[in-house]
């Protein structure tokens, strides 16, 4: 069947099959490579392959919690819209999330996610126990920081390609509330964007949104989010009775795919500046629900539509501190002047570096959605250049359409983690059109 990302972009004719238990995953294998995948939210082909791509949504029960501890044993499948509706009624959120629920278990370990708490918890691996994952030959192995640790350390962020994840352990966050104190401050360029990021550092959560058409002096102007989970004691009387709030329901949804030109210069920039200057009216703190703070795209499904049928790509890279202003700035000018804007461009603040092959480095991280077109392609190649030229590297969950000299350029850890999969065994065994077009 015809398969994509969450971009749309690139579709490509696959074998898919549904295995229900492990025995069906081994006599997968015998067939070649194969890709595990799970909610298919990738942008781009990291859980595609065109010969033997394994879709896991049989592997979706709940095994085991731990109401002291918080920690929770899944299978691979489970999908984090699915943990949260189990137990934050109990008291317990997850402590890293990416920016959609509607992804699953093993998606999340695969690609080390991480949130809007990067700068102060790190990747969604710091927050897993252990990991069964079933090698190239069907031998299934607990790894852990303790136990088979290499294995452990490059399955997390290693896209897939050390084996198929089948159950793990991770903690949950204990919370008092569904509510998040929410707090938006304005910054008219971003030189105050990344003081502003800079200031707030222990502030939990911390999240931009930036104009990325905005020109000359207002080049980078944000409205930065901040949150912290609300004690029930903070709640005012009308949020007190309810402390984690109505479930999450959809608030509409993009029922066909729009034209292409929908989106354009004048149509970003217009939104983009409304957006910027309702924020600053509505600037200060507020009661937000969970769902619309840390998902507020989910809330509209089939979002990707408004790309058009071509579907679209999205940019993310990583910048080093030392270099990230002019990084940015190189990156938002380039955008800017070539008249593409993204009406999603989020700027995120990064702390440590945790994982062995995982996305994040100290510094910042920006992520821009294009609609697919010569002319963005074309684009992006410019982004990367300046992304290289600075020492930044690039997001696997998100890419599309990076070449292969681009990403060993970007980072010797690919190297690495290349030469790794040919020793260990794990190359003959696992492949998706991402690692076989990265020369991974």
């Amino acid at each position: 069947m015809k398969l994509a990302g969450w971009g749309r972009y690139p579709v490509a004719d696959c074998r898919l099959r549904a295995p229900r238990d492990a025995d069906a995953i081994t006599a997968a294998l015998a067939d070649g490579p194969l890709i595990a995948r799970g909610a298919g939210r990738a942008y781009g082909d990291s859980a595609m392959s065109a010969a033997n791509t394994l879709e896991m949504r049989h592997f979706n029960r709940m095994l085991a919690f731990d109401p002291d501890t918080g920690r929770l044993e899944a299978e691979a499948g489970v999908l984090l819209a699915d943990i949260i509706a189990s137990f934050l009624p109990r008291g317990w959120f997850p402590a890293v999330t990416p920016g959609t629920k509607f992804v699953s278990l093993g998606g999340m370990i695969a690609a080390d996610v991480h949130g809007k708490n990067h700068h102060r918890d790190g990747t969604f691996g710091n927050f897993v126990d252990w990991i069964d994952v079933m090698g190239a030959e069907g031998q299934v192995r607990r790894c852990s920081r303790g136990e088979n640790p290499d294995l452990f350390a490059w399955t997390l962020g290693g896209m897939g390609l050390t084996g198929v994840i089948l159950r793990a352990a991770i903690r949950l966050r204990p919370v008092e509330s569904g509510w998040i104190r929410q707090e938006t401050r304005p910054a008219p360029d971003l030189d105050a964007a990344m003081a502003a990021f800079e200031a707030t550092g222990d502030r939990t959560y911390s999240v931009a949104w930036l104009d990325c058409l905005a020109r000359g002096r207002a080049l980078g102007r944000s409205l930065l989010m901040l949150g912290e989970h609300a004690l029930r004691a903070d709640l005012p009387a009308t949020l007190w009775r309810d402390p984690f709030g109505p479930p999450a329901t959809p608030r509409g949804r993009v029922p066909l795919d729009l034209p292409g030109i929908t989106l354009n210069r004048y149509s970003v920039g217009l939104f983009n500046a409304v957006h910027y200057r309702l924020g600053a009216r509505r600037a200060g703190p507020v009661f937000e629900h969970w769902d619309r703070f840390f998902y507020p795209l989910d809330g509209i499904l089939g979002w990707n539509r408004i790309y058009g049928r071509r579907g679209f790509v999205q940019f993310q890279c990583a910048l080093p501190e030392p270099q990230a202003h002019r990084g940015l700035e190189a990156l938002l000018r380039t955008v800017s002047d070539a008249g593409q804007g993204s009406f999603l461009a989020v700027l995120k603040k990064f702390g440590a570096e945790t994982g062995r092959f995982s996305f994040p480095m100290p510094g910042y991280t920006l992520s821009l959605d294009f609609p697919v077109s010569t002319r963005t392609l074309r684009l992006m190649d410019q982004l990367d250049q300046i992304t290289l030229d600075h020492g930044g590297r690039f997001y696997l969950a998100k890419d599309a359409r990076m070449s292969a000299a681009t990403l060993h350029a970007s980072d010797d850890r690919a190297d690495a983690f290349a030469r790794m999969r040919r020793q260990a065994g794990h190359a003959g065994g696992f492949a998706s059109m991402q690692s076989e077009r990265l020369g991974l």
